[in-house]
């Protein structure tokens, strides 16, 4: 059986849209890629041609790999969301004990996890350490460059 997925519906529609984008525009530019690739004779000595064929491999593969995880997705019931404690979908405000520093994010599955947005793997050191945790709770996150104390300031949708 393979590992559930957890994913957003924001989530799980981009995985879909990247994967409508690569069955058909991306299929088709490749096909082409590959077409006039052969017009150019020899194949055993056709760079462009080797290097369409292992774009279209690598498109073959996302599109296989990007099913696999919808297959085996379980959406995030953002609706059912307790905020009363940390869990997935909620965006959580933070404030880094040893630094005074705050921040916010939003708690989400690895396949959806992007520091660049703000979206925080719950499989992360940080995920882990929250996850389950009230409002006003001090937390131990062991990172890779040691213990750091986190307050969790909020808890909202």
């Amino acid at each position: 059986m393979a590992k559930e997925i957890l994913l957003t519906k924001e989530g799980y529609e981009k995985l879909q849209e990247r994967l409508d984008y690569l069955q058909t525009v991306a299929r088709s530019q490749v096909s082409e890629k590959i077409k006039t690739a052969r017009e150019f004779g020899d194949l055993s000595e056709n760079a462009e041609y080797d290097a369409a064929k292992e774009e279209q491999v690598y498109i073959e593969n996302e599109i296989k790999e990007i099913n696999e995880k919808l297959m085996a997705a379980v959406l995030i019931d953002e609706s059912a969301v307790d905020t009363k404690v940390v869990s997935m979908g909620c965006t959580v405000k933070l404030q880094d004990l040893d630094f005074d520093e705050k921040f916010e994010f939003k708690l989400v599955g690895s396949t959806e996890a992007d520091s660049s947005q703000n979206k925080l793997s719950n499989e992360s050191p940080m995920g882990q350490a929250i996850l389950g945790k009230k409002k006003g709770a001090v937390c131990d996150v062991f990172a890779p460059g040691g213990v750091i104390k986190v307050k969790i300031l909020g808890i909202t949708l």
